[in-house]
């Protein structure tokens, strides 16, 4: 048996989930969301969950939506650079406490920091776009 018999094919198994999920998307996209921070959200979970499709797919769409290379080469090392922002960096934060649960991570704190940049509806849409990307790192994932 070949390794694309062992292949889920997702979009012929659950296409309405597929669908459901394309929908929560599209909400998404309604608010109004820095093109430039949601690219970079999505590329650190990415790389944080290992997902090889969807750090090309966002360091592609960042391209294509102006950031430049040179930050993106830096998402990876955030904290040990100045390239990003105050703002930025809280919500690269945010994307690595959402995307490795661990039990000590102080969540008042990181909501406090939050707040200093972000409107509560900036927070909750961030919060909805981490969430998501994690939950599309896994489709990919279990097809590696």
């Amino acid at each position: 048996m070949s390794d694309s018999e062992y292949e889920i094919k997702y979009e012929i198994e659950i296409p309405d989930v597929l669908q459901a999920l394309g929908a929560v998307e599209g909400a998404i996209a309604e608010h109004s969301v820095d093109r430039k921070l949601l690219h970079l959200v999505k590329l650190r979970a990415s790389q944080i969950n290992q997902c090889g499709y969807c750090i090309k797919l966002h360091t592609k769409e960042a391209r294509q939506d102006g950031e430049s290379n040179e930050r993106l080469d830096r998402v990876i090392a955030w904290r040990h650079v100045d390239d990003f922002s105050d703002s930025e960096k809280t919500a690269f934060e945010w994307t690595e406490a959402l995307t490795q649960l661990d039990k000590n991570t102080d969540y008042e704190t990181l909501r406090r920091t939050l707040k200093m940049y972000f409107t509560d509806s900036e927070i909750s849409i961030l919060t909805a776009i981490i969430t998501m990307i994690n939950l599309w790192n896994r489709f990919q994932i279990s097809k590696h």
